[in-house]
């Protein structure tokens, strides 16, 4: 069983709210819900929507074709009605939300007073109830959604969510962040819970100002990471590179949008591989982690904070907007692996300098210096060996061999399941796994999936094993919307022929 329903309205007509309150019910009745939302850059107006996948089987991404689609206003139905399967229905006809629950659970066959105790939750209890129990009256029963048996805990979370519970659990002192899309859920995020995990959240001017003090706080030791999207990041270059030469412990969270320039601010894409790989200028060891999901954003957080610490490097954590703010139905149970503070107070400069903080410009001094920096990379090889670089899902046996990362892994999960396909997940971009050529080589067919125009991982593959991947084996999408199942299923399988 599956269910495809779109949220369609103008922003401000509350499209968000229903998708993530019946997301929530679907997860507490048992069934894997995942949810993406499409906005415009504005604050009123234009169309929104929001698309909710729910099933009794786990799914990470959503369908082309919808059986229900909620109309907050008639735009809505211009837009989406060609997409509705030929028994799909249309919900229309009211201007408040809570009435479009009542008619919405009642359509789904859920039960009444499980939208009872979700509105209990919010303010004006008994004017939505009101509103709620004439939807609800309104409609007749066209599914049947009843509570089914759940083994697993599940939780309903965003990779905002994840990214942000690492950090804190993993011992933050200071988040610093500018305002920039998509980047800011986690600003808000943090500072809702500074006064409980005794931390600091801080709103700087601009992004330069937000890396030198998030240096300037590292040097004191506190455990400190900053938020930024692409134009930030780019912000922040040269203080990235003080951090390599330095040797100053600074986790930075980039969430991707669409460039270059400004670009389309509110969607998404993996554009921003290559930056991540090489922002600054000079040669110097850094961390580049890629989660797909909201627990492997916990985890990584997690991982950042514990080699930046260590190796005293610039980490860095990289995801999208697809990732931040698509909700996922995950496991709750996770463990991670905290960092101790590492940091010590001693003599800092972006000058070359000896092992006692000294600035030099001897010829031999120099040469250690790099050789220093050289073994510390070596050294953050060797230790990311003992973690989970990467993730192997589907048929491990197959020939068929598709690489991705990033918030594509969902798409692919759902697209692959019953091929004969092998997907590896590669998780650490900066250092890369040795073992991954193993697996190319051993491929009959390898393909690239990414949310780019240049297929930006192929570059790295080739670098790091010396495979060239044909063009006709990359499935790139960069229309800034995600990957939706039925056609990512479609040009796996005409490349697998």
């Amino acid at each position: 069983m599956k269910i495809n329903i779109i949220f369609g309205g103008k922003a401000g007509q509350g499209s968000n709210f229903l998708g993530v309150l019946l997301g929530k019910v679907a997860v507490k009745l048992g069934y894997y819900a995942f949810y993406y939302r499409d906005y415009q850059s504005l604050i009123r107006g234009g169309h929104n929507y929001n698309a909710l996948t729910f099933s009794d089987q786990p799914v990470y991404s959503n369908e082309t074709k919808i059986d229900l689609l909620v109309a907050l206003d008639d735009n809505s139905i211009k837009i989406h009605e060609k997409n509705l399967k030929k028994d799909g229905y249309i919900l229309k006809g009211n201007n408040k939300n809570t009435f479009f629950a009542g008619a919405l659970f009642k359509i789904l066959g859920i039960d009444m007073k499980i939208l009872e105790d979700e509105l209990k939750k919010l303010k004006r209890f008994e004017e939505n109830m009101q509103y709620a129990k004439e939807g609800y009256a309104s409609e007749k029963e066209r599914f049947s959604i009843k509570k089914i048996k759940q083994t697993k805990d599940l939780k309903f979370i965003n990779g905002t969510q994840g990214l942000a519970k690492g950090a804190i659990e993993s011992g933050l002192d200071i988040y610093y962040a500018y305002p920039m899309t998509p980047a800011t859920p986690v600003l808000g995020a943090l500072a809702k819970k500074q006064v409980e995990g005794n931390y600091l959240v801080l709103e700087l001017e601009n992004e330069i100002s937000v890396i030198n003090a998030a240096v300037g706080s590292a040097m004191t030791g506190a455990k400190v990471m900053v938020g930024t999207s692409g134009g930030g990041f780019d912000l922040m270059s040269e203080t990235i590179s003080l951090c390599g030469m330095a040797e100053i412990p600074v986790v930075i969270y980039l969430a991707q949008r669409p460039g270059p320039g400004t670009g389309v601010p509110t969607y998404s894409l993996q554009c921003d591989l290559d930056v991540a790989r090489h922002v600054g200028h000079g040669e110097f060891p850094r961390l580049v982690l890629a989660p797909g999901d909201p627990n492997e954003a916990y985890q990584l957080a997690s991982e950042a904070f514990y080699f930046s610490q260590k190796y005293k490097i610039p980490s860095i954590v990289i995801s999208d907007k697809h990732l931040a703010e698509s909700i996922y139905t995950m496991d709750n149970k996770l463990k991670l692996k905290k960092s101790t503070k590492s940091t010590s107070l001693k003599k800092y400069t972006s000058y070359e300098h000896t092992t006692k903080g000294l600035t030099t410009e001897d010829p031999e001094d120099t040469i250690e210096g790099f050789k220093r920096r050289l073994k510390t990379t070596k050294d953050i090889s060797e230790e990311a060996n003992k973690f989970e670089m990467f993730k192997i899902h589907g048929n491990i046996k197959s020939k068929n061999l598709v690489l991705a990362w990033g918030s594509t892994k969902g798409a692919v999960l759902d697209a692959i399941k019953d091929l004969d396909c092998k997907f590896l997940q590669i998780l650490y971009i900066e250092p890369f796994s040795r073992e991954i050529k193993e697996h190319i080589e051993k491929a009959k067919n390898v393909l690239i999936i990414e949310s780019n125009s240049t297929s930006q991982l192929s570059g790295l593959i080739a670098e790091k094993t010396g495979f060239i991947i044909q063009d006709k084996n990359k499935i790139l999408k960069y229309d800034a919307r995600p990957f939706y199942l039925a056609e990512l299923r479609e040009e796996i399988k005409k490349r697998l022929k």
